[in-house]
């Protein structure tokens, strides 16, 4: 187990050797080396006033250094440097973070660093960006060394908030979730939604346990854990065979529950149900979750808007359909007009049981009856179809969602918008992180999701939330739903708050709900392809994590991934990377 502790001024000859054995393992010459050497030397008093750590090994050797020098808000990464049969090891990452996290203490905001060429990678792949050297400025040789920059920021607020400022049990209940909603458009196995129960391992910056229904690869968990620095996480998974009822298997588990439920620490489900009140001690509110009805979630928004207060927002009208002759005639009626129609069901997951049907394709299946028997059966909602902004503005987003979450206390907290990836009315994934959601949209998006906390609040509800919107063609936003869950957006932003903290500030996060592979990968082969996956994308200056991994070894297999950089042209060629590398993966076994 290697730690870092701070360095002592006994040590400063010794620790100047090994500053100069690193320097000397990218292959210098003796001259030039010698010409490095009066300032690389450390002292016995720069040891306290340029703030040096090691980073010591249980034997009790000395693997590494680093300096933490300047003051606030402005400082530089002086010495970073590892022993030469040490590198590779983690080592330097150990020692980066740590530096990062006591700029944070220190109220240090913009962490300088003035890199080797050879240790450019490094330094790329932690996260820190490149900037370039004023002509002027004589702290650098801009020819011979590589300037890069961070931004050291705490952990954020609404992440602090949402489990107190601490670890997690994080319990991947999302069958048991959807199931006790008896909807004919939900799995009633709820064989995917077992494979997205993964999404567990993010449902806090930084878990304790994850708690999971089906078998995952040791090796996910790994580099889960790897790519975020998170450690002593465990692992409780493979509870469950078909039942989608996790809290109740946990609970036929007296010593698990005992253990998870004992240690004091938050219990973090991805949706509030009945057994996991139980699980958890919790009393369970009938009625908590009425707004993930579709149409509840409609007339509180109709409640809100009466008030006034909100004209960025326009609502779509909806109508109940008493039976699937009412919702054909409500159809029928409004393909005649010329205007497209929404058609859902009460709940739905992910865009299933929402259908988007315009005039032509209602035509072109044979009339209104005709689309209604391809249908899932159970009551519908008629709703209007909101048009998007005009031909020429497809840049602009079309879907967009707002999070947060209530506390224990009733406190409703902000936690900022997204922009979702919908394609046919089906959510595959959103991006996360500053300038995501345009200037145009972000008063009105964060002004009605404050205004929908609220009123989630009032209604006795506690718990993770969100509200989705689309985009109309005038720059208003409509509301289409509550989610009273965690949701795939969330994941990113947790995510996103854990990059920040542990790389610096202004991360991109975006999570892609289903990438396609080109074939099945045995297990061992699965985590082999995952960590080449992210050390190209490091290479990139990209974060690669994947989140659903148990997919991967379906008849057609996929991946839920997470990609996260500090620029949108840096996030974009990652998911580019990772999907071609995704459907590449069939030639590795000789697929045509």
């Amino acid at each position: 187990m290697v730690k870092v502790r701070a360095a002592r001024p006994a040590e400063a000859e010794y620790l100047t050797g090994l500053v100069m054995r690193s320097k000397a393992h990218w292959g210098y010459d003796a001259a030039f080396l010698a010409a490095c050497a009066p300032d690389l030397r450390i002292r016995p008093d720069d040891v306290t006033a340029r703030r040096v750590v090691v980073a010591e090994n249980g034997r009790g050797e000395v693997l590494g250094i680093a300096s933490l020098e300047g003051a606030p808000p402005r400082a530089a990464l002086g010495l970073l440097f590892v022993e030469p049969s040490a590198i590779g090891q983690g080592v330097g990452r150990l020692l980066y973070r740590d530096a990062l996290r006591r700029a944070v203490d220190l109220g240090v905001r913009r962490l300088v660093i003035d890199s080797d060429p050879h240790a450019a990678g490094f330094y790329r792949a932690m996260g820190a960006v490149a900037v370039a050297v004023a002509a002027p400025d004589v702290e650098a040789d801009a020819a011979a060394l590589v300037r890069f920059e961070a931004a050291p920021v705490p952990l954020a607020d609404w992440a602090r908030a949402w489990t107190g400022g601490g670890r997690a049990v994080h319990l991947g209940n999302v069958g048991e979730f959807n199931a006790q909603f008896a909807d004919a458009t939900l799995d009633p196995e709820q064989r995917p939604a077992h494979h997205y129960a993964c999404l567990a391992a993010f449902y806090s910056p930084y878990p304790a346990a994850l708690v999971l229904p089906r078998p995952v690869p040791r090796g996910w968990s790994e580099l889960v854990c790897r790519q975020l620095g998170w450690t002593g996480v465990e692992v409780y998974d493979g509870l469950l065979d078909a039942d989608p009822g996790l809290a109740d298997a946990v609970r036929a588990r007296p010593a698990l529950a005992g253990l998870l439920t004992g240690a004091g620490l938050p219990l973090v489900p991805w949706g509030r149900t009945r057994p996991f009140g139980r699980l958890a001690g919790r009393p369970w509110r009938p009625g908590e979750l009425r707004y993930e009805s579709k149409s509840a979630a409609h007339a509180l928004f109709e409640r809100i808007l009466a008030d006034g207060g909100h004209p960025g927002i326009v609502l779509p009208r909806q109508w109940r359909a008493d039976g699937r002759w009412a919702a054909a005639r409500m159809l029928a009626a409004r393909t005649r007009a010329g205007e497209s129609t929404v058609l859902k069901s009460e709940h739905g997951v992910g865009g299933s049981g929402t259908t988007v049907v315009t005039p032509e394709r209602v035509r072109a299946a044979g009339g209104a009856r005709a689309v209604l028997r391809r249908l899932p059966r159970g009551p519908l909602l008629v709703e209007e179809y909101v048009g998007g902004p005009a031909s020429g503005a497809d840049e602009e987003p079309r879907d967009l969602t707002y999070d947060g979450f209530v506390d224990d206390a009733g406190r409703a907290h902000e936690v900022g918008g997204a922009v979702m990836d919908v394609a046919d009315g089906c959510y595959r994934g959103a991006t996360v992180g500053p300038g995501v959601v345009p200037a145009w949209a972000e008063k009105s998006l964060t002004a009605f999701g404050t205004a929908v906390g609220r009123a989630l609040a009032e209604s006795g509800y506690r718990g993770w939330f969100d509200v989705d919107f689309v985009a109309d063609g005038a720059g208003r936003l409509a509301p289409t739903e509550t989610n009273l869950r965690l949701t795939g957006p969330s994941i990113a932003f947790m995510v996103a708050a854990r990059l920040d903290a542990l790389r610096g500030a202004g991360h991109l996060v975006r999570i892609a709900d289903r990438v396609e592979l080109g074939a099945r990968l045995p297990e061992a082969l699965l985590d082999e392809w995952c960590a080449a996956l992210a050390r190209r994308c490091a290479e990139l200056g990209a974060v690669f994590v994947p989140a659903i991994p148990t997919a991967a070894f379906e008849p057609a297999p996929w991946l839920g991934v997470l990609v996260a950089a500090h620029s949108r042209e840096v996030l974009d060629a990652a998911e580019a990377l990772v999907r071609a590398e995704a459907l590449a993966v069939g030639a590795m076994f000789g697929s045509p």
